[in-house]
């Protein structure tokens, strides 16, 4: 199963870089966004809910992705709560 830490980096499955600043509440649904950072280019900060942060890679759209989650956690990079 795949665990969401605040302060880590994690790999998209397409190969790039983010770091988890925190989460959030949507103000519309009430569900839980992370807020995650990007480690290239500008840094800009992005927003997801959760369970797509944490979900399993599309195999019927990407059959050849080489990891199992969308979002793979790399190594902590700051202290968790």
């Amino acid at each position: 199963m795949n665990k969401l830490v605040i302060g880590g980096k994690y790999r998209h499955f397409k190969g790039n870089y983010y770091r988890v600043e925190g989460t959030a509440k949507d103000s519309e649904s009430g569900g839980i966004l992370v807020l995650y950072r990007q480690l290239y280019g500008e840094g800009a900060l992005w927003a997801r809910p959760l369970g797509m942060f944490l979900s399993e890679v599309d195999r019927n759209k990407y059959p050849d992705a080489d990891q199992l989650y969308r979002f793979e956690y790399v190594e902590e990079t700051a202290q968790t709560p």
